[in-house]
């Protein structure tokens, strides 16, 4: 799934720009490098070497938000003789820059990720780094891991391999751009093809019970002094690129399964048995269709995130049932379960290494795969020790707690109001009957709700707004009371 964006217009970052700077001092956001870190970055780029295989020749394009610097993939896609497709998918080579157990390293296993906030991202990497030498901007010679996907006529892959490769992106292109191209006929055969395989990869994804979710993007603006929150519906374009990514995850985790050593995403098939009945019951409560038999991969790819029910129940449904974790093993030792559920089959990280610390890691394991090698040794070292890392990521927590601050100020000036609502939620198995999660009506915002008495799921309750403040320290910076 994509990760869900929150654009804000340049008054509203203005308005909120203490309650912003509060956030990331209460996450420890490190909004700077220290100046050793700066200065290994430095020298990383006068001393990066550039592998010896030339793929310059390949007419790459990468695809992102405009403003991106940070470009972790690029993309060629092309018909092979005889039927079916050949994608070429290069990604950032960021061990070519930061050294094993050096400065940038520990800073990267400090940070994680890059974390995002409407006003500004918190970098995992300095962007000397990571919005320069090592992004795939257009028109500079790079390193990058650069993956070939050979497909069958109908989609499926039929053979993935990866080694490392000098490459050059020729246009930085953005969905809205490539979307409209694509429909007025004007794009070229390169891109015009992500939109035929990405169609096709989905019709696979879909045979075999995968599930994907573009939730909408949020919009806020500020105007005559009231905060506006609305929703823009991702465009096709943004899945079909989605799935180029997916398959090569998939392509990498089934790499690692072979040679024995790797680290997947998994998550169960089967959640919790109470966990599913309460996804049902909000489905219900909800006014969504869910009828016996039917698969949740089925219902989710049935709904529209544009639609302010479909969206309140993804976003609850998602972060209740599909919990993944890291799975390890090396030595052919392969773990009982390697499946990720939402995916319906074995899948890693390793398309966005300038965002994201694990990626790093798994590259190499699939590069020295293909190679025939044995994985680095200073991999090997630290891949019992990632899972913990990653669990150390903010990246989730960062987005939530972005969206609560937005929605406290949307609020703000509705303090006293009482809504219309339908609790979605409650903390009754953790002992607080009387506390939950309820979900307006208008606006569609979700808040914390409690209650005199016990709060019962899908009760329509008329909810008082007791706090909408975004400069709250505490986590509930929406807070209800039923009336």
């Amino acid at each position: 799934m994509r990760r869900r964006q929150m654009h804000m217009s340049r008054d509203a970052q203005d308005h909120l720009r203490e309650a912003l700077q509060q956030l990331r001092a209460e996450l420890k956001a490190p909004t700077e490098f220290p100046a050793h870190v700066l200065q290994a970055a430095e020298d990383a780029v006068d001393e990066v070497q550039l592998p010896h295989k030339d793929a310059t020749h390949l007419p790459l394009f990468t695809i992102d938000p405009p403003t991106s610097k940070d470009l972790d993939q690029a993309m060629h896609l092309e018909r092979r003789p005889g039927g079916g497709y050949r994608v070429h998918y290069a990604i950032a080579d960021v061990a070519a820059f930061v050294k094993p157990g050096g400065p940038l390293d520990a800073e990267a296993h400090d940070r994680i990720e890059t974390l995002y906030f409407p006003d500004l991202k918190v970098p995992l990497h300095p962007p000397s780094i990571s919005e320069g030498p090592a992004s795939l901007l257009p028109n500079q010679v790079v390193p990058a891991l650069l993956w070939q996907h050979d497909l069958d006529a109908d989609g499926n892959v039929i053979d993935s391999t990866v080694s490392r490769a000098r490459v050059r992106s020729l246009a930085k292109l953005n969905y809205a751009g490539v979307q409209q191209d694509i429909e007025a006929g004007t794009a070229e055969e390169s891109v015009a093809l992500l939109r035929e395989i990405g169609t096709l990869r989905e019709a696979v994804e879909a045979a075999r019970g995968g599930v994907s979710v573009n939730l909408p993007d949020q919009e806020v603006t500020l105007k005559d002094g009231l905060f506006r929150l609305s929703y823009v519906a991702a465009l096709p374009v943004e899945g079909w690129n989605e799935q180029i990514s997916l398959m090569t995850g998939m392509a990498a985790a089934q790499i690692m399964l072979e040679s024995g050593t790797g680290i997947l995403r998994t998550q169960k098939e089967q959640a919790d048995q109470n966990v599913v009945r309460r996804v049902h019951d909000i489905a219900k409560l909800l006014g969504i269709e869910w009828k016996p038999g039917v698969p949740y991969a089925t219902l989710v790819n049935s709904l529209n995130p544009a639609d302010q029910k479909h969206m309140a129940f993804l976003s609850e449904a998602i972060a209740m049932l599909l919990k993944a974790e890291y799975t390890t093993f090396r030595d052919h030792q392969i773990p009982e379960h390697t499946g990720h559920a939402a995916i319906a089959a074995p899948y890693a990280y390793c398309t966005a290494p300038l965002r994201r610390l694990i990626d790093r890691y798994t590259g190499e394991l699939c590069v020295a795969a293909c190679a025939g090698q044995d994985p680095p040794p200073w991999v090997l070292d630290a891949l019992y020790c990632l899972p913990c890392d990653m669990a150390r990521g903010k990246g989730k927590l960062a987005d939530r707690r972005a969206v609560d601050l937005v929605e406290a100020a949307v609020l703000g000036n509705r303090v006293d109001e009482v809504f219309g609502g339908t609790v979605i939620n409650t903390d009754a198995e953790d002992g607080k009957p009387k506390e939950g999660t309820v979900h307006l009506a208008e606006p569609a915002v979700m808040g914390r709700i409690t209650s005199g008495a016990k709060l019962e799921l899908g009760a329509c309750v008329q909810a008082k707004l007791i706090r909408a403040d975004p400069l709250f320290s505490g986590r509930n910076k929406i807070l209800f009371r039923t009336v």
